[in-house]
């Protein structure tokens, strides 16, 4: 993999973890495999997370982050990727602000953080955001030492029923109210990044055993929500966890897609309140999708056409 004629200067590099709920649907795998063919992204691992409040029954209950670890190790192998270290989060969400789950992903968040390395550390948070609440709770100093991209929220400026959020609440406000910066892709920003089952068809069925497969899990479980008459919408789909590899492919001068604004509260119907100020995060409001996407295309074609 990483089948270029260029390379990325080791100064210009970034450290970065994945999270993902891998197997709660379709696009998380395409995100993967974007990070994975990405040259500035030195990958230190992977951790599987938890999507119990969105089984819809496929998997034992408490049992989503063991499926999602299933399906990390299924594309590390289609891609040939193995040598990357895969870890297990939470199953569960938290019980309250104060008392962290411990896990191996968690612990991973924590010790990665604490290492000496002049490069930047980011993790992408593709789902639940559990685990790394875990890790700040279990060492608060890591909010110092990395940047968090998470995917998830309603939209501002009155937030809402959004799928990542309502995973655990709980430790979307551990992390609202923390100091490590947070680059937030809300609802709508992550539903740009829409593509269709024909395009997907000719840029990425075509590319090796991932390709296929990265299209036909999508057209599988397409068929098996047939009967969901609101989503997935028959002959489209979002792949919206890509706005964690946009956000780090944008160049940095760019400033007119995102706003820094005060964090705000979340309350228990998703909606958002007022914060208690100084505390800013980056809140997106539009990305870079032509770029992101035709970036994933050219890369999955270069690695595995």
């Amino acid at each position: 993999m990483r089948n270029y004629t260029y390379r990325v200067p080791n100064e210009k590099k970034i450290r970065y973890i994945i999270h993902t709920d891998c197997k709660n649907e379709a696009d998380d795998q395409f995100t993967v495999i974007h990070a994975l063919m990405t040259d500035k992204l030195d990958i230190r691992g992977i951790i599987a997370g938890h999507f119990d409040r969105g089984n819809r029954g496929r998997f034992p209950e408490h049992a989503t982050a063991d499926a999602s670890y299933a399906e990390i190790e299924k594309l590390l192998r289609l891609s040939g990727a193995e040598g990357v270290p895969v870890w297990m989060g939470s199953n569960l969400p938290l019980r309250d602000k104060h008392t962290p789950i411990e896990s191996e992903g968690a612990r991973r968040i924590i010790e990665e953080a604490m290492r000496e390395d002049e490069r930047p550390l980011y993790i992408g948070m593709q789902g639940a955001i559990t685990d790394l609440a875990c890790a700040l709770l279990m060492e608060p100093r890591i909010a110092g030492r990395m940047t968090c991209i998470w995917i998830g929220g309603g939209d501002y400026p009155d937030g809402g029923e959004e799928f990542n959020l309502s995973q655990d609440i709980l430790a979307a406000r551990v992390v609202f109210a923390s100091e490590m910066p947070l680059w937030q892709v809300p609802k709508s920003v992550y539903k740009q990044f829409a593509v269709s089952l024909a395009e997907l068809e000719v840029k990425v069925r075509p590319c090796g055993e991932i390709g296929r497969y990265l299209y036909e899990q999508m057209l599988d479980l397409n068929q098996a929500l047939a009967q969901n008459r609101t989503w997935p919408h028959g002959e489209t789909w979002g792949l919206g966890d890509e706005g964690c590899i946009c956000a780090l492919l944008e160049e940095a001068e760019r400033k007119d897609g995102y706003t820094l604004m005060d964090a705000p509260l979340i309350l228990d119907d998703m909606r958002y309140a007022p914060g208690r100020g100084g505390r800013k995060i980056r809140v997106y409001h539009r990305m870079d999708v032509r770029l992101d996407l035709e970036d994933f295309f050219a890369k999955l074609q270069l690695n595995f056409r």
